[in-house]
């Protein structure tokens, strides 16, 4: 069994971070990142520099990342001036967030849910006119911080209306959900769409990596992880960090499920970004180490 996992630590993991990283480091990181033999990376993303100020620079970190065959780099997009420049970025994918409540939506991205969809089908049209990969996120599709338990038919409803997107990911953004909430949603999401299924799952109350396994279960294409465990979301009160790559990798690997990433190349990296932020980040593996354990 395989799995693709998309490394979101650049993106998601640093935007919630209190220290706003240089562009040389952040290149450093994805550089290290494409040398552990990850091969979707979540890089950047273009909102606005007031809201997320820890990607102003999106534009400068990728001119200067490493272009790599096989390589493909998605950007975060919210309207279409994010768009126009991840269009100028040279981006290969865009990451396009719905949110699943009304409140959340307004917090979010300042707009209304029905906004969010129409403004989805603009930005998704566009960018695959001009070659690049969307994946349609769905934002709290387990919970939303005000209000509430979501009902996976509401993810489904929004996931019919998206038709453009190539790839759904299913966003726990507040870390809420337990392996039954998968399973719930993945069979409302069958119900109305056939396109792969990607997960994004945050380890605030420490299921993140039981859900990973019940969503390869039911058949997910790809999973989300951060190395080293980085990330949250700047709007959602209390989100903590995604789950940590290494830790997931460890966790297939020993499991026989093959992801053609280097567990040791991804603690290389993950470590890089610890020193940067000078302070010990939430993964487990780079405290305990691989077992069992390997080199002298």
């Amino acid at each position: 069994m395989n799995i693709e996992v998309v490394e979101v630590g650049p993106r998601d993991g640093l935007q919630n971070e209190s220290v706003i990283v240089p562009t040389a480091a952040k290149v450093a990181y994805v550089e290290a990142l494409v040398a552990a033999g990850l091969r979707r990376i979540e890089a950047v993303s273009f909102v606005h520099p007031v809201r997320v100020p820890q990607m102003a620079d999106a534009e400068e970190v990728m001119a200067r990342v490493p272009r790599v065959s096989g390589v493909r780099y998605a950007g975060l997009v919210l309207n279409e001036r994010g768009l126009d420049r991840a269009l100028k970025a040279g981006m290969d994918e865009v990451n396009v967030v719905v949110v699943a409540t009304e409140t959340f939506s307004q917090r979010n991205q300042g707009m209304s849910v029905d906004d969010a969809v129409r403004g989805f089908g603009v930005i998704a049209g566009r960018a695959r006119e001009a070659g690049l990969g969307v994946t349609l996120t769905v934002g709290a599709s387990f919970g939303c911080p005000f209000e509430g338990e979501v009902d996976p038919a509401r993810v489904a409803e929004l996931v019919r209306r998206c038709p453009e997107a190539q790839e759904v990911a299913l966003a726990d953004t507040i870390g809420v959900g337990v392996p039954s909430d998968v399973r719930r949603l993945v069979e409302a999401v069958g119900e109305v769409s056939a396109r792969p299924l990607r997960f994004h799952f945050h380890n605030t109350r420490n299921t993140g990596y039981a859900n990973a396994l019940a969503a390869l279960e039911a058949g997910a294409a790809a999973l989300d992880a951060s190395a080293g465990g980085i990330g949250g979301c700047p709007f959602a009160p209390a989100a903590t960090g995604n789950i940590a790559t290494e830790d997931l990798l460890y966790l297939l690997h020993r499991s026989g499920v093959t992801t053609g990433a280097d567990l040791p190349g991804v603690l290389a990296a993950a470590a890089l970004i610890e020193a940067e932020l000078g302070e010990r980040l939430p993964a487990q593996l780079g405290r305990a180490g691989i077992w069992p354990a390997t080199g002298p």
